[in-house]
């Protein structure tokens, strides 16, 4: 019943998926948009518009797809940038695009013109318009394509039912210079990068129903972000600073000066300088997520391992306060109270002190794993379990998982053992070990005063 309720929840969980197949064909659409140009198409307008001609915006990074089985001659990103680029240019209000890339074809159409006009009119003065000349030339291209920047999964397995997610991401660069045809000087640079998004979950059923009859199914899909799209979106970027970036620098003007205090100009200014402030993977290297002074409160279980069998579960409490050495280390005081017990033997509750040393393994990301090792003692008045003493040291270690809800507040699920420095704790000194005590913890964390 079980097998058939979990198989029933796959293929439910899939069916969003399953109704985006298409099972005839379909019309031609026009091409999707990216949020980059709606942004783009906002900027003010320009004073006048900008003669631009572009003769070749190429892939320059030398990548092919990856194969599997033999070589794949097919390039991993788009040759067609040179026409990506010009429709930008077109759309965005501020560029007067001219033909350069097939000018041999544009100079020979020219050429048939005067010919015919020549032998249909009788005269050899033939004249058409002369061609637009640029006043600025924009150079670059797509100069690196980085794949598997980063890479992760999960999955889990258990009596023949299966889930399992993947993801990688890649990344595009696009380097556009703007040349002044007058004098050949570079006037302006920009650069944009963009990410590549691919992902894959899986979930499936290998099970035995009976001595006879096997189960088996799986489902599934995959999602990966068409890379022409992701190179238009960085184009776009690219086009909107350098429009940005020009005006700033007086290259070219506004129809409306008092337009370069507008959201727009506002906006990228913050972006830029939060660029300054971002590692490669976006990370904010000045601004740790978490701050330096903590307080938690958690609640777990504490599970008794010593000298007796059939011990039980039992709950325990506690508070927390830290503060940070630097942004991986924080020295943490923990107190709360706890409970063990073996049945006729053993019902002991007692309150705890720790100091510990926690790492965090990814400070800058919202998921972390960390570790934690310290000392602390167990008191009771009338002594710790068994052991007629008040106080019983101890060592402990924990490890564990912390998720940050919002940038100051976090959730935390750990694994902890607490090791007594002596065999007293059951009143007994059999065996080889101490005693100790082992649990499961739930948390809550908030941080405040950022570390800079």
């Amino acid at each position: 019943m079980l097998t058939w309720f979990v198989l029933a929840m796959l293929l439910l969980a899939a069916c969003g998926t399953y109704m985006r197949q298409p099972v005839q064909s379909q019309r031609a659409i026009l091409g999707p948009e990216t949020p980059a140009k709606r942004i783009l198409l906002d900027l003010p307008e320009p004073k006048e518009k900008i003669v631009t001609a572009v003769y070749k915006f190429r892939d320059q990074t030398g990548q092919y797809k990856p194969s599997e089985n033999g070589s794949n001659w097919s390039t991993a990103v788009t040759q067609g940038a040179t026409t990506i680029l010009i429709r930008v240019l077109e759309e965005s209000g501020w560029f007067i695009p001219i033909e350069r890339e097939n000018i041999s074809n544009l100079l020979n159409e020219r050429k048939i013109i005067r010919s015919s006009r020549a032998q249909y009119e009788k005269t050899d003065d033939v004249l058409l318009p002369p061609l637009l000349f640029a006043g600025v030339l924009l150079e670059g291209g797509i100069i690196s394509y980085e794949t598997n920047v980063l890479t992760g999964g999960a999955g889990v397995r258990y009596m023949g039912i299966s889930l399992s997610g993947q993801y990688r991401e890649d990344r595009i660069s696009i380097y556009i210079r703007a040349v002044s045809t007058s004098n050949g000087q570079v006037l302006k640079t920009v650069y944009t990068t963009k990410s590549i998004l691919s992902q894959e979950v899986s979930a499936g059923v290998f099970k035995y129903v009976s001595a006879k009859r096997l189960l088996e199914a799986e489902t599934g899909f995959t999602y990966n972000e068409p890379t022409e799209v992701c190179i238009t979106e960085a184009i776009e970027k690219a086009v909107e600073s350098l429009i940005i970036e020009g005006v700033k620098e007086h290259l070219w003007s506004l129809k409306t000066p008092a337009d370069s205090a507008s959201v727009a100009f506002a906006s990228y200014d913050h972006e830029k300088m939060m660029s300054y402030k971002l590692d490669p993977m976006g990370r904010n290297l000045d601004v740790s997520n978490r701050g330096r002074l903590t307080v938690g409160a958690s609640f777990g279980t504490n599970y008794y391992s010593g000298d007796y069998s059939n011990d039980q579960l039992r709950p325990n409490y506690a508070l927390t306060l830290g503060v940070a050495m630097n942004r991986y280390f924080w020295l943490e005081s923990e107190m709360g109270y706890r409970a063990l017990r073996v049945p006729r033997i053993i019902n002991d509750y007692s309150w705890f002190g720790d100091l510990s040393l926690r790492y965090v393994v990814l400070p800058y990301e919202k998921f972390s794993p960390f570790f934690r090792l310290g000392a602390g003692y167990d008191y009771k008045s009338d002594g710790v379990g068994l052991s007629a003493k008040k106080y019983l040291p101890k060592i402990n270690g924990q490890v564990g998982l912390e998720y940050l809800l919002a940038r100051k507040w976090g959730i935390t699920l750990s694994s902890g053992v607490n090791y007594y420095l002596n065999d007293r704790f059951d009143g007994s000194s059999i065996g080889k070990y101490n005693d100790l005590n082992w649990g499961v913890s739930l948390g809550i964390k908030f941080y405040f005063l950022d570390i800079k």
